[in-house]
């Protein structure tokens, strides 16, 4: 896996780019701002993206304004934001328009470099990625209009855990139940979010930007 890293902080930058080439993952090029990404992006093309949601120069929403772009003109490129902030509003804005092969982790998560490297791979298969952190705080929540009020709370689980990024199989794994089982549980879900008959990866998509709305 080719993968761009984009950080204005040094150290912090080369540690992300050491601990991935540590794991086999072949960084092609840094970046210390966003108009350095995009450029670089565009003249390597890679797998994938790690990038701050904060940069220079005004250090607010930099990196989330340069992962649309990126979106938009390299659907096929995987991208992955890191924050600081346990902030839902972060993680919905950047799913819209460009749901899938995005997500979004907490930096503490730099410190497990297997949390990392699965993000990439699961956001270049075009899968969707949400901090685990994220997920429990939408969970936890007080709703006055909750559109998932009318799921059970097994199927509430299974969908938390959609929302993580996990394949049904390893739902299955977690919940330790039958991948049949998860499918019947996200057939549900579909129909009780009133998802309409559509390709899988775009359904779960939908429910998982549901579920963060809620």
């Amino acid at each position: 896996m080719r993968v761009i890293v984009a950080e204005d902080v040094l150290i912090t930058r080369q540690g992300v780019v050491h601990m991935l080439e540590s794991s086999g993952i072949h960084v092609v090029a840094e970046a210390e701002d966003a108009s350095g990404l995009l450029e670089s992006v565009g003249r390597l093309r890679p797998d994938a993206v790690v990038l701050d949601i904060r940069m220079p120069p005004t250090h607010t929403d930099e990196g989330l304004v340069a992962a649309t772009a990126l979106r938009e003109a390299y659907p096929q490129t995987g991208v992955v934001v890191l924050s600081h902030y346990v902030e839902p509003g972060y993680a919905l804005r950047l799913l819209q328009g460009s749901e899938e092969g995005v997500g979004y982790l907490l930096k503490e998560r730099v410190f497990h470099p297997a949390v990392l490297v699965d993000a990439l791979r699961r956001v270049t298969d075009g899968e969707t990625v949400v901090d685990p952190t994220i997920v429990a705080r939408i969970m936890g929540r007080k709703r006055v209009d909750d559109p998932l009020a009318g799921l059970s709370p097994r199927e509430r689980e299974v969908l938390a855990l959609v929302a993580e990024g996990y394949s049904n199989r390893a739902v299955a794994e977690r919940l330790f139940v039958t991948d049949r089982t998860v499918e019947a549980h996200m057939a549900q879900v579909f129909s009780k979010l009133g998802i309409e008959e559509s390709s899988e990866s775009h359904r779960r998509v939908l429910a998982v930007l549901t579920f963060l709305r809620s």
